[in-house]
């Protein structure tokens, strides 16, 4: 019998959390080669986020362990992952603030979540956070590709930068919705 802990949704998570300094490591290797390793990690690391959930609930083998992880691996893949691309020069100007914005709100979000815990308030995921993720995901695949991807197709950069500043906005939208959910408990206190 296959324990929670070692079940495939959960390995998966575990792969995604590993793949994080693997991204980041990608960039010691020089020319483009390390931009299309990170491009290719920060893929299938993505591609796990959507299937850890979906073989979780078609399995029936979701767990707390899962609930728990699932969350800190997309946090840290796309914190670690701006972070990155901040620290080479692909995010910068005014565009650090559309960072800046994403990585303020998960932050925010994610205690405003521990603090509803401690009411046993539930606020459940909503559809737009979920492309919210989305549109992050993409944006930092795009940006990732960089100058590589940009050397192949002019404008890669530029369209992940656009699409960085789409999620922050979305982002911005998810966080206050959390907050309007919440506020009713918060001023309770």
């Amino acid at each position: 019998m296959q324990t929670s802990a070692l079940s495939l949704p959960n390995i998966l998570t575990y792969l995604r959390i590993f793949a994080v300094p693997m991204v980041a490591a990608s960039f010691y290797v020089e020319g483009n080669t390390g931009r299309w390793l990170a491009v290719g990690l920060f893929a299938a690391a993505s591609i796990t986020d959507y299937l850890d959930g979906y073989l979780a609930r078609a399995w029936q083998q979701q767990s707390a362990l899962g609930r728990m992880l699932d969350p800190i691996a997309d946090k840290l893949l796309v914190a670690v992952s701006l972070l990155v691309l901040t620290g080479e020069g692909t995010i910068g100007g005014w565009s650090l603030w559309a960072a800046v914005i994403i990585l303020m709100r998960e932050i925010f979000v994610s205690g405003l979540r521990e603090f509803l815990i401690e009411l046993k308030v539930s606020v459940p995921v909503t559809r737009l956070a979920k492309w919210k993720t989305t549109a992050q995901l993409v944006a930092i695949g795009f940006l990732l590709a960089g100058p590589a991807g940009d050397a192949l197709i002019p404008g890669v950069t530029t369209v992940g930068l656009v699409l960085l500043w789409t999620a922050a906005l979305v982002t911005l939208y998810t966080g206050y919705d959390y907050l309007r959910a919440a506020i009713v408990h918060l001023i309770d206190e």
